[in-house]
C-alpha cells in the first residue's frame, strides 16, 4: 500500500510554486511553446542530464549553475528549437535567456535554470523569446501547471502531469511533476524533459542523491527507439514551504520522500513510453531472480528496447523467442535452464523449457492492449525470471509501428 495519495495540481500542487505556459511564436504550428515554473522562495535544486557527448547549450548551462549553487527559483523552457549543436552563439543565446527571465522576475540570473526542446541544430528564435518573456511572467499562476505542461511538448500526443501527497512530521508534503517526451527515448536519460517541484525541507546533497536514484528507476529505464537526446533534462526543486522538519540525513522520513519522488518520476516515465511516437501500447518488463537490481534492470531494458520484441508486439505475435534472445544478449550472466518467461498470464517458458500455450488467446491479449491506449488496459506485461537472486528491476517501452517511421521521416519537413 503506497504511503501517499494522488492529488491534482501538477507542479503547482506543492506550496509556493506558480507556473505558466504561453504561445511566444517559437513553434511554426502556433501552439504553446514557452513555459515557466517559479518558486516564491529560493529552492534546493538538483538535476540529472543527458549522457550524450553532444549536449544542448541549456544542459551545459544548467550543469555549471548547479555545480556553482545547488538552488534556483525559476525554470524556463522553450519548445521548437533544441539549441543543440549551435556553437558559441547558441550558448550566448542561453545566457541572454537567463538574464532576460531573471530581470523580468526581479531575481538573480544565478537562480534561473533553462531547458530547450525541438529540432537539433536550430538556435532559439530570440526575437520571439524576448517578446514572450514578459507575457509568460504575467501569466504565472498557482493553477498554471496544465498550461506549462502543454507548452513543453513537441510530437507528444498528450501532456504528462502528476502530483502526490504524503506526511512528514505529521504535516503534508507534496511533490508534483510535468514531462514531455515521445521519440528519441532511450535509457540513460531518455528527447525528454521533466520538471519536479517539492515543498519539503531537504539538504542539497540528499536531494541530488534521491533524484539520481529515482531517475535510474524511472527515466533511465524507458525506451522508445534506442536514441538518446542532446537535451534530456530532469530538474527538481524543493523549496521547504511545507514547514516540515528538515530532512538532512538518511532515515525513515528520507526514505518516504524518496519513494514518493520515485513514484512521481515513474508515472511520468511511463507516460512518456506510453506516448511513444506511433505507439499503440505500453510495454512493462519486470525481471526477477537476478544478482542485484542493476542487473535486473539491464535485462529488462534490453528486452524493452529490442526492435524485434517491439515489432512482434505491434504485430500481436506472442513470439517469446525474441524475449529470450534479448534477455540473453543483455550482458548479464544467468543459467539458461533457470529462464522463465510470461506474457501477461501466459506462461511460455519454464526452467528453460518451452511450454504449450494458447497462441490465439495470447495474441488477443496483445490486441486488447492496443485498443486501450492511454488507459491502464494498454499495458503489455512481460515477466522474466532468470534465477534465485534477490535482484528485481523494471523497464518500460512501447511497440514499434509503421507510424514511427512516418513521423520521424517527416520531422523537419
Amino acid at each position: 500500500m503506497a504511503d501517499w495519495q494522488k492529488i491534482t495540481g501538477g507542479v503547482t500542487a506543492p506550496r509556493g510554486y506558480q507556473a505558466a505556459g504561453i504561445t511566444a511564436g517559437l513553434k511554426p504550428s502556433g501552439l504553446p511553446d514557452l513555459a515557466l515554473i517559479f518558486s516564491e522562495v529560493e529552492a534546493i535544486a538538483a538535476g540529472v542530464f543527458t549522457t550524450s557527448q553532444v549536449k544542448a547549450a541549456c544542459v551545459e548551462y544548467c550543469r555549471q549553475r548547479l555545480l556553482a549553487k545547488p538552488s534556483a527559483r525559476a525554470i524556463l523552457c522553450n519548445a521548437g528549437q533544441a539549441n543543440a549543436a549551435t556553437g558559441n552563439q547558441g550558448y550566448l543565446d542561453t545566457l541572454e535567456s537567463s538574464l532576460a527571465i531573471a530581470n523580468a522576475l526581479n531575481i538573480s540570473s544565478e537562480s534561473v535554470l533553462l531547458a530547450s526542446t525541438g529540432v537539433i541544430g536550430q538556435r532559439i528564435k530570440m526575437d520571439a523569446l524576448r517578446s514572450g518573456i514578459p507575457k509568460v511572467v504575467a501569466a504565472l499562476s498557482a493553477t498554471g501547471s496544465d498550461a506549462a505542461a502543454g507548452a513543453i511538448i513537441t510530437t507528444d500526443l498528450v501532456t504528462k502531469s502528476i502530483a502526490l501527497e504524503t506526511t512528514v512530521g505529521e504535516r503534508p508534503v507534496r511533490i508534483g511533476g510535468i514531462a514531455k517526451g515521445s521519440g528519441m527515448i532511450h535509457p540513460n536519460m531518455a528527447t525528454m524533459l521533466a520538471f519536479v517541484t517539492c515543498d519539503a525541507v531537504v539538504s542539497p546533497a540528499l536531494w541530488q542523491q534521491m533524484l539520481a536514484r529515482a531517475a535510474d528507476r524511472s527515466f533511465n529505464s524507458i525506451t522508445v527507439d534506442g536514441d538518446t537526446s542532446t537535451n534530456d533534462s530532469l530538474i527538481a526543486l524543493a523549496n521547504g514551504q511545507s514547514r516540515t522538519p528538515a530532512i538532512i540525513e538518511w532515515g525513515a522520513e528520507a526514505e518516504k520522500l524518496e519513494a514518493m519522488l520515485t513514484a512521481v518520476c515513474q508515472h511520468l516515465a511511463k507516460a512518456i513510453a506510453r506516448d511513444g511516437e506511433g505507439a499503440t501500447c505500453l510495454i512493462e518488463v519486470e525481471v526477477t531472480g537476478a544478482h542485484d537490481e542493476i542487473s535486473a534492470r539491464q535485462i529488462a531494458k534490453t528486452i524493452a528496447g529490442s526492435s524485434l520484441v517491439k515489432s512482434a508486439i505491434f504485430g500481436r505475435d506472442p513470439n517469446w523467442g525474441r524475449i529470450a534472445a534479448a534477455a540473453g544478449r543483455a550482458g548479464i550472466p544467468f543459467e539458461q535452464e533457470n529462464l522463465q518467461i510470461k506474457l501477461g498470464n501466459f506462461l511460455m517458458l519454464e526452467n528453460g523449457q518451452p511450454l504449450t500455450f494458447d497462441r490465439a488467446a495470447a495474441s488477443a491479449y496483445l490486441k486488447k492492449a492496443a485498443t486501450g491506449a492511454y488507459l491502464q488496459e494498454d499495458t503489455v506485461l512481460i515477466s522474466v525470471n532468470v534465477g534465485n537472486g534477490y535482484g528485481v528491476g523494471k523497464a518500460w517501452g512501447c511497440d514499434l509501428s509503421y507510424d514511427y517511421v512516418r513521423i520521424n521521416a517527416e520531422y523537419t519537413t
